[in-house]
Order: structure tokens, then C-alpha cells, then sequence
């Protein structure tokens, strides 16, 4: 005889199996709703990762921020003229100088006059802005920096140092010139846990240190 809709009855033993299973599955469910919403609770950011470590450096204004050079001729201070970068421009041929008395308000014995060579005209040329041309005291963007990578994540409580070494990456002729592309170099930062996830802290805090102060603070990497 055909039914109306329904399937074969089950025996007692069938029954109770198929009781014993539904039984078994409602905890199944119940770990799984819960496990679904935490992960809605829970940001991508609340947990630090060396992926997110990464992200936020990476991401910081403070390290995107772009690496100027100022260049100053005319009267010059000898502490200025001596300094490494000058002296860089010195040893390729971008720049001349003779000694001049310093002017009243520089309290130096002794000054120096720079010049732009016919060479260092060339170089820096497409490097200063068009309005900036007569002037004495101009910067040119030189480089920028680029991670490396996540060296390591010590944290304690709601606050994290994070190791990271990083590179420069000249722009231009000038910048390969100041900026050995090689070198890598070592830095640690201060990450806090707030309401909203990890936080990268840029400026100065109490026994932290932000990332602005990391940089400045940087070493080369010996260990490569």
C-alpha cells in the first residue's frame, strides 16, 4: 500500500539511534554557534600578529613619511660644511666652497661659501621645485623606508614591544649617494591594546617607545 508521504516506520532499535544522535548533535551546534559568535566579537586587531605588526608599521605616516635632504649653499657654517652628507657631496664632485668670515649673528670663526658645481647643477636641477630655485636653503626627497620584517613580539599584559628591522630605499642619484640601499637596520616599538584592537604608538608616552623615537633610535643590523 502506498503511503502518504511518510517513510518507513522505524523499528525500536532504529528509533532510538536516531534519538541518540539528535541528542549528540545539539552540542555540536550549540560549540559551533558560540565559536561563530566570537569570531563576530572579536576584530582582526585584537589579536597581535607579526602579519598585523607589519600592517601598522607599514602603515604609519610616521614611517611613509619621506626622507628630505636640505641643501644650503651660500654662507655656510663650518660645523655644517664638515657634517657627513656634505662631505658626501664633496666626494662626488656636487658641490665647492671657499673660506669666508662668517657673518656677525653665526658666532664661528670661520664660514664657508658653497656653490653648486656644473656637475652638482645637474644632478639637483630636476630635484628642486621650480619655486625654489633662487633659494639659498632648499630640500630635495631623498629616500623612503621599507620593512624588512618582524624580528619578534614580547608582550606583557595590555602593552607589546615589537622588534622590526627595516632598509632605505633611495629615490634618486642623491639618495643612493646618502643611503647605503644595503644596510638594514633594527628598531623597537611600543604597541597598545585598546577597546578597538592594537595600536601602533607613534608619538612620546610614558615608558614607551613611540615610533618616531624608534627610528631615530635605530642601529644597524649586525647579525645579517
Amino acid at each position: 500500500m502506498i503511503g502518504c508521504g511518510r517513510g518507513p516506520a522505524l523499528s525500536e532499535g532504529e528509533g532510538t539511534l536516531a534519538r541518540a544522535q539528535a541528542f549528540m548533535r545539539k552540542p555540536q551546534l550549540a560549540l559551533a554557534f558560540a565559536v561563530l559568535a566570537l569570531s563576530l566579537a572579536c576584530s582582526p586587531r585584537d589579536f597581535l600578529t607579526r602579519r598585523l605588526a607589519a600592517e601598522l608599521i607599514t602603515g604609519s605616516d610616521t614611517f611613509k613619511a619621506v626622507q628630505k635632504f636640505w641643501l644650503r649653499t651660500g654662507t655656510t657654517s663650518n660645523e655644517d660644511y664638515t657634517s657627513p652628507e656634505y662631505m658626501v657631496l664633496q666626494r662626488h664632485g656636487w658641490i665647492t666652497a671657499a673660506n669666508v668670515p662668517c657673518s656677525p649673528e653665526v658666532k664661528r670663526p670661520s664660514c664657508w661659501d658653497v656653490a653648486l658645481t656644473p656637475l652638482g647643477v645637474g644632478v639637483f636641477r630636476d630635484l628642486i621645485p621650480a619655486n625654489a630655485i633662487q633659494s639659498q636653503y632648499v630640500s630635495v626627497s631623498v629616500a623612503r623606508r621599507a620593512l624588512v620584517g618582524i624580528s619578534g613580539i614580547s608582550k606583557s599584559g595590555a602593552s607589546a614591544e615589537v622588534e622590526f628591522s627595516w632598509r632605505w630605499v633611495p629615490l634618486n642619484e642623491v639618495g643612493q649617494a646618502l643611503y647605503a640601499e644595503g644596510v638594514h637596520y633594527k628598531s623597537t616599538v611600543t604597541f597598545r591594546l585598546y577597546d578597538d584592537g592594537w595600536r601602533i604608538i607613534e608619538g612620546d608616552m610614558p615608558k614607551s617607545q613611540g615610533l618616531d623615537e624608534a627610528l631615530k633610535n635605530s642601529e644597524p643590523d649586525r647579525s645579517r
